[in-house]
């Protein structure tokens, strides 16, 4: 390729990036104030729920921006954990915290470790259902987009333990890390949480797809069937 047609190439992506954080903030802001209500409801009802902190925290692997740098095919890790921890582990993709609102029990995950939520699964709360039917447990994630941690549209983002697992497991899941994780996305809103293996390589296909046709208007029409998905619950455990 030319060297004048590469100097394009890259200002195109630079620029379309640029939109897209531009889209990303925008639509984050507009997202926390039209939910404004909710962010001071549900923290009420969740405490009357259950017991337990009502934001959940916890640590999922996102963009993948060392696909091509020379550290990472010498190998160079990423660290899940404090900063005194000198035991390194490549995740594939950059660590961050993902914030929801808290829809299973506290502790839900300390004797099983992480596994899949499953329909009727028992350690999700009577309020923590409705919410996750409603997608409204998503909410709090505005900030890990206004973060630049997230896009209103992507992969879903997943736990670093599962990545490295379905990585050799899922033929290509490694590439849905080539973009931020986001708030919704094309394989979101077709089929709905991960419950499988079987489940995560059909997500897989929707994932690579979304990313080979990426554009503002695709973006745009998820965004749209994503409320039809709010509306009707489908596809919630």
């Amino acid at each position: 390729m030319p060297v004048r047609m590469t100097k394009w190439v890259g200002f195109k992506d630079v620029m379309i990036r640029a939109v897209r954080r531009v889209i990303d903030v925008i639509g984050a802001l507009a997202g926390m104030v039209f939910t404004l209500p909710l962010w001071l409801i549900l923290p009420i009802l969740i405490k009357l729920d259950s017991p337990g902190p009502v934001f959940y925290r916890q640590v999922r692997v996102g963009v993948n921006r060392r696909r091509s740098d020379r550290r990472k095919r010498q190998g160079t890790t990423l660290r899940e954990g404090s900063a005194s921890d000198r035991r390194h582990r490549d995740y594939l993709g950059k660590l961050f915290k993902v914030i929801k609102f808290r829809t299973m029990i506290n502790d839900a995950e300390r004797n099983s470790g992480p596994v899949w939520a499953t329909k009727n699964d028992m350690r999700i709360t009577r309020l923590g259902a409705i919410l996750r039917r409603a997608r409204l447990d998503e909410i709090p994630q505005f900030i890990n987009i206004l973060k630049g941690e997230m896009s209103l549209v992507g992969p879903r983002p997943e736990r670093p333990s599962l990545v490295v697992d379905l990585s050799t497991r899922v033929e290509n899941y490694a590439e849905r890390l080539q973009v931020k994780p986001g708030l919704t996305g094309l394989a979101q809103v077709e089929n709905g949480y991960d419950s499988s293996v079987t489940s995560v390589i059909e997500k897989v296909s929707f994932d690579l797809q979304y990313i080979r046709n990426r554009s503002i208007i695709a973006d745009i029409r998820i965004l749209f069937k994503t409320v039809v998905v709010v509306v009707t619950g489908r596809g919630a455990c």
